[in-house]
């Protein structure tokens, strides 16, 4: 199963790519779901040709599809046809689209650029999967109400057509993410790539203070943080988030899915964070590699417990099994135990820099590119793509223009680390959160086997 993972600008991609994605999904401005992500631009195509040759040159080549999954209105159209000359820079493999009127433009302009099927496209039969064959389309996305015993089904009527499927992330409460909230609420598409989230809010139900024409009483939803306005519903006491769905895992169940005929597992949030990527991939990538057989069984196992140190809300598995378990709701923040603290840049050569003072035995120089602030002496774990984590507190902290030791760094700051701790470029450096358990903590991922997540 291929393993395909979100990159919301250059940096994510690199990392989504380091730690075990066979390809990953992006967004080019203006033309994507998710407008609030960094998404891509300017030179960026430069740095991504040069990325995916590296990759290539590692013998670890790797594939990128770029998201135009906004509903395109005419004025959209016209603006992407303008900019058809800068898309063609981009190394594209494939183009994600749910817009039928995309369809003949991308054929003509991108022949040899595959065309697969966005999620929001609600595709979720078999007769709906043959009309797209037909148009051209080489992967269908299914919407994520299909179960597997669905997924079984059109796999067995359309076995040509490569199934992707979403395996784990935040879903939406809307049918296939189609979620007009937002837009009444804020005023803010998210069909047009602004949503506001206002699924994640907590309301409480209000008695309208008047009756309606015929005497009866009106009720109400009123948002914790907009008090006073008041927006009706039929029927439904305290805040309670209403809408907010649990985040999709599906980690245990992989072989479920490949049993099914997916044929590519996908992880959502381009609006996450770099460590959120590079944590998730890595665990879908561990266990992928377990059930196919190229490393031993029990393997993945530290991996995939990682998942409980990144962000998230209470983890459930979607429609796959029942639809009980995705009609459930959750609330509260998303919550992680560690600050993401930085990444390892590149390696210092000893003697190379000379404000530093020598290098001591048994350690390295590496530039510390600083995310969250942390203080000297502060205990950090490091994790690369085949590490789980490993804890070290005797590491130094140096500025690189003076050669004076740092007792704090913090976004922003040139920051050099010296470390006994067998790190590389491209490494993760976290902290454990201070803050962490003040809070309720989501609920832990599905238990193995499991059909529920509760």
């Amino acid at each position: 199963m291929e393993l395909v993972s979100p990159a919301g600008n250059v940096e994510k991609l690199t990392y989504a790519w380091e730690y075990g994605a066979d390809a990953a999904y992006v967004g080019v401005h203006n033309f994507s779901l998710r407008v609030k992500a960094d998404n891509f631009g300017g030179e960026d195509f430069r740095k991504i040709r040069a990325l995916k040759d590296e990759y290539a040159a590692r013998g670890m080549p790797k594939r990128l599809f770029c998201a135009l999954n906004i509903s395109f209105h005419n004025a959209d159209i016209a603006a992407f046809a303008e900019q058809i000359e800068y898309f063609r820079e981009y190394p594209f493999d494939a183009f994600i689209v749910q817009d039928i009127g995309m369809v003949s433009l991308l054929r003509r302009e991108f022949p040899n650029v595959a065309l697969h099927l966005s999620t929001q496209a609600n595709c979720v039969n078999a007769e709906a999967v043959k009309v797209y064959r037909d148009l051209g389309f080489s992967r269908v996305v299914l919407g994520r109400e299909a179960s597997l015993a669905e997924i079984r089904e059109i796999k067995d009527a359309v076995p040509e057509m490569s199934l992707e499927c979403f395996a784990h992330g935040a879903m939406c409460i809307a049918y296939s993410g189609r979620c007009l909230m937002s837009a009444y609420l804020t005023g803010r598409s998210a069909n047009g790539g602004h949503c506001s989230h206002s699924c994640r809010w907590e309301y409480r139900l209000a008695e309208r203070p008047f009756a309606d024409a015929c005497g009866e009483r009106e009720f109400a939803l009123e948002e914790r943080a907009r008090p006073g306005e008041f927006f009706p519903v039929v029927e439904g006491d305290d805040f309670t988030a209403l809408f907010s769905s649990k985040d999709l895992c599906m980690i245990d169940h992989l072989g479920k899915m490949r049993d099914a005929g997916v044929d590519a597992l996908k992880i959502e949030g381009r609006m996450k964070s770099l460590y959120y990527a590079a944590v998730v991939t890595r665990a879908y990538r561990k266990r992928i590699d377990e059930i196919e057989g190229k490393i031993p069984a029990g393997t993945s196992a530290p991996f995939a417990n990682e998942l409980d140190n990144v962000a998230h809300r209470e983890f459930c598995t979607g429609f796959y099994f029942s639809k009980d378990d995705a009609n459930k709701t959750t609330r509260g923040e998303t919550a992680s135990p560690y600050l993401f603290a930085g990444t390892i840049g590149r390696e210092i050569e000893p003697g190379s820099m000379g404000t530093l003072p020598p290098t001591e035995p048994g350690k390295k120089d590496f530039e510390f590119i600083s995310m969250n602030k942390i203080a000297a002496g502060e205990p950090l774990e490091f994790v690369g793509p085949e590490e789980p984590g490993m804890t070290e507190s005797d590491y130094v902290l140096f500025d690189p223009e003076t050669g004076e030791r740092r007792e704090w760094v913090c976004h922003g700051h040139p920051c050099v680390i010296r470390t006994s701790t067998p790190a590389r470029e491209r490494f993760i450096v976290r902290a454990r959160d201070p803050d962490y358990g003040r809070t309720p903590a989501p609920g832990p991922r599905p238990i193995p086997g499991s059909m529920r997540c509760d």
